[in-house]
């Protein structure tokens, strides 16, 4: 067999990657990051763990993966000409009950953050650093636009804002975040913080 053969008989479809990601996401919200292991995810999809570990390296890897396919699109993808604008279209693209979930996923994770290196790396790597540069770009039209002064002391908390906003709606409040919740948070506290209009 050719070694173009083989590479093309390893290869995951889209669809297959897809429903292993659900899987990995629906068992780390059974039994937290922890307790997940190669084993369980294999037995899921009815994989073998050779193929686990030959597509994505590891749990670390694959967990990330999967929370990052998860997401529905780009950040800076978004451009509806007004940073309000935008930042609610951004809310606006899952429902309550997704939200909700994934923040329930993302308590799981944050614990195992801490303590997981590994983990740690590959959520730096895969996730948060790259959509740091996405809201990098929404924020950066903005200040083109003239929404924002380039030297506004809050552009470099936007982020710690957002999540923020979103992870301790549940700690404090023991309510999920929303969307409503959330569109307000932003009104209310991320735009005044940048100098930006909410009328």
């Amino acid at each position: 067999m050719t070694e173009t053969a083989t590479a093309r008989r390893s290869r995951i479809t889209p669809e297959r990657e897809a429903e292993l990601y659900e899987a990995v996401l629906d068992l780390l919200r059974e039994v937290g990051y922890d307790a997940l292991t190669m084993d369980a995810v294999a037995a899921r999809t009815r994989s073998s763990k050779a193929t686990l570990y030959r597509q994505w390296g590891g749990k670390p890897e694959l967990v990330v993966k999967a929370i990052r396919h998860n997401k529905p699109g780009e950040i800076g993808d978004v451009d509806t000409g007004s940073l309000r604008g935008d930042l609610h279209a951004l809310m606006a693209r899952e429902d309550d009950c997704t939200m909700e979930q994934n923040s329930a996923l993302m308590r799981g994770v944050a614990m195992a953050l801490h303590q997981n290196p590994d983990l740690r790396q590959a959520f730096r790597d895969q996730l948060i650093e790259p959509e740091m540069a996405e809201f990098q770009r929404v924020l950066q039209r903005a200040v083109d636009r003239g929404e924002i002064r380039a030297d506004c002391p809050a552009l470099d908390f936007l982020v710690h804002m957002m999540v923020g906003g979103f992870a301790t709606r549940t700690l404090l409040d023991d309510q999920p975040p929303t969307r409503e919740f959330l569109t307000s948070y932003i009104d209310a506290v991320i735009l005044p913080a940048l100098g930006v209009s909410t009328h």
